[in-house]
């Protein structure tokens, strides 16, 4: 069969034997259809919240609130996205209950990913909220401000606990967000939120790290692994500060960020009653034996930003997310090939740390050994400028990906990227670089002796499915 695989910013066409796989989001899943009014939906979760009375009963005419938001990586900017039906209708029920809006601070949840600029808040807010509230009081979340984070006891885990201090200094604090099939921990929203986007980048370190993403239990990803059992005692240690816990709204969505179904309340009960809406969207049972390829189709841009599929470190940890994604339809010890251009471009404005991160992890003998250099490399006052004041990613966020890289490194037998223009960036991510997807697969046939079983995900930029064999 010919198959079209993203690669760069056009296409790669490749030839793969008539039993291969062919995995697309929104083609290889019959996904329950998306909500026909997630307006109404919204109101419907907000008038019948789970764990805890309604807001109205949850604040009053002097309270402070903050509602946190996620950035531009999820959940799209149509005119129903979620955060913008959301976030309008939280304002009503505050104005209702007798809130100030002078009193409420919007802030974007980015965690260590870059801020967002003015025209992007509007693109997923809409001009009517920030005209509403005020620009002044939609605000970036900043690891590295000294006056807005606060250090908290450690998690009852032993993890590190830095947040936003908006978040334990408000009266209630609301949480906007999406429960969506993540490879990180099963599934985005929930503890994932505020454990991750509020946070600074010591606490993310504890669980974004090879001592939890090495471990068994983290690929497949599930909701019972300790990743995900961090993010719960974090997001834990974090209420036993505040005056009342999060009240989280979370919308399932499905592969086009439409909504699916939208629950409101305490955190816990709101993921008992999303997730299994989530898996239904995300999970995908494909035909066995398990495959010995994963074969993915790269473009240059997707999720994190221009670049994303050329950037070496983001290359292979757009690889290792695959990996993890499919651990559960693939034999053992797969091969992977990706069609990437892999061209070297860093994109320096958007990934300023990149390229020194790269150069760093040359002298290391496996990526996993970057945890000596976290805090030096992590602390140089250029990249906490570059992340604070340029729109930047923080520093720390390079390593994470290079450990979510080392997942593919260490399950794969071998690691192909077709297509690699800067072969030299391949091999220094542990790589093997060749002309095209037919010479990558000529290589498997030589390793595994027989002609592979071909498992395909053409399109990463589209969201991805959590995959298993029958």
């Amino acid at each position: 069969m010919r198959v079209r695989l993203e690669y760069g910013v056009g296409h790669m066409d490749v030839d793969l034997p008539e039993n291969a796989v062919v995995v697309r989001a929104g083609e290889s899943h019959v996904e329950p259809p998306p909500l026909a009014d997630p307006v109404a939906a919204t109101r419907e979760a907000l008038a019948n919240p789970l764990g805890c009375p309604p807001i109205r009963e949850l604040v009053g005419p002097k309270s402070r609130v903050t509602i946190a938001f996620p950035d531009r990586v999820k959940g799209g900017t149509r005119a129903t996205a979620h955060r913008k039906v959301a976030v309008p209708l939280l304002l009503d029920e505050l104005e209702r209950a007798g809130v100030r809006l002078e009193n409420v601070t919007l802030v974007n949840a980015i965690g260590l990913h870059r801020k967002n600029t003015v025209t992007e808040m509007a693109e997923l807010l809409g001009e009517d909220v920030i005209r509403r509230v005020g620009p002044d009081r939609v605000v970036n979340h900043d690891a590295e401000d000294p006056d807005g984070m606060v250090t908290l006891e450690p998690s009852h885990l032993g993890d590190v606990v830095t947040v936003n201090r908006r978040v334990v200094e408000s009266d209630l604090t609301i949480l906007v967000s999406h429960a969506a099939g993540n490879p990180y921990g099963g599934f985005s929203g929930g503890s994932k939120m505020p454990s991750t986007g509020l946070t600074g980048w010591r606490s993310i370190r504890c669980h974004h790290t090879p001592a939890t993403m090495a471990r068994p239990d983290f690929a497949p990803p599930t909701t019972g692994s300790h990743f995900r059992s961090q993010l719960a005692s974090i997001r834990e240690r974090i209420e036993a500060a505040m005056p009342q816990p999060f009240f989280t709204v979370d919308a399932v969505l499905d592969s086009q960020s439409r909504q699916l179904g939208i629950r409101a309340g305490r955190i816990r009960d709101v993921e008992e009653a999303t997730w299994g809406l989530a898996r239904c969207r995300t999970e995908v049972t494909i035909p066995g034996p398990p495959a010995d390829v994963l074969l993915v189709g790269m473009p240059r841009d997707f999720h994190y930003g221009r670049g994303m599929g050329t950037n070496p470190i983001l290359m292979m940890q757009a690889i290792g997310a695959s990996v993890v994604r499919a651990r559960g339809a693939l034999r053992k010890d797969p091969v992977v090939i990706a069609a990437s251009a892999c061209d070297g471009w860093f994109n320096a404005e958007e990934f300023p740390p990149y390229a020194a991160a790269y150069q760093l992890l040359q002298s290391c003998d496996h990526p996993h050994a970057m945890v000596n250099y976290e805090e030096t490399f992590c602390t140089q006052p250029k990249w906490i400028n570059a992340y604070r004041h340029e729109f930047g990613y923080h520093p720390f966020h390079a390593f994470s990906m290079i450990y979510m890289g080392a997942v593919a490194r260490d399950v794969a037998q071998a690691i192909y990227i077709a297509g690699a223009q800067s072969p030299e960036h391949a091999t220094g991510m542990g790589a093997i670089p060749t002309a095209t997807v037919d010479e990558a697969l000529a290589e498997a046939t030589r390793l595994f002796g027989t002609e592979p079983r071909v498992l395909v995900v053409p399109e990463l930029s589209k969201p991805g499915y959590h995959l298993r064999v029958e």
